[in-house]
Formats: C-alpha cells, structure tokens, sequence
C-alpha cells in the first residue's frame, strides 16, 4: 500500500470514529486544517462539522497543525511501528501549531 493510500485510510478511521455521538459532541465545533509534510510529498485536510474533509494529495500554506516527518517515519506511525509521544520527543516528528491544537491532534493518532 502507497504511503498516500495509508493516509487516505488514516482519514476515513479518523471519520469512522466521529461518527461515535461522544466523540462528535467533542469536536462538532472545531474547524481546524492539518498538513502533512513528508518533504516532496505534502498531504493537507481539514476538520469541520465533525468529519475530515478535502483531504488531497498538497500542502497548504498557514494550516493550523504542520506534521513534519520523512515518509519512513510517517510510514511507521501509521503501522503503529512508531508510537506517537516517541517519535515527537525524539525528533522523528516535528508538530507546529498551537499546544491546543497539538493535543486535540494527539487524540487521533
């Protein structure tokens, strides 16, 4: 599976777990946009009215959450070869954003 198949598939759990009443009542206000650096490749979505939309194959410029890693590593947080707080405390993970949006984000991974 492509690394951009892996993420596709990341968003829709992502979207099969808002459809859970608890979990949309957390986030139905939250409008947030996240992208994904992997250097040459770069992923972009946003999350509004509880779903992740316009997921594509691009970055954007001034998102809300920068995930910056190389494709290796990202590879290995979707597999859940890398667990999140480590690859962030060990640099194999860069997150910018607001610390709010930062843990609101680690909810998903």
């Amino acid at each position: 599976m492509t690394l951009e198949a892996q993420i596709q598939s990341f968003v829709d759990k992502i979207n099969n777990k808002l459809k859970d009443e608890t979990v949309k009542s957390e986030v139905k206000d939250i409008k947030k946009s996240l992208c994904i650096d992997l250097g040459e490749e770069k992923y972009s979505m946003r999350l509004e009215n509880a779903e992740v939309l316009d997921y594509k194959a691009e970055g954007i410029d001034g998102a809300d959450i920068t995930l910056i890693a190389t494709p290796e590593n990202m590879e290995k947080l979707l597999n859940g070869d890398l667990k999140p707080m480590r690859a962030y405390l060990t640099k194999k993970v860069v997150i910018k954003g607001k610390i709010d949006d930062l843990m609101f984000l680690k909810k998903f991974l």
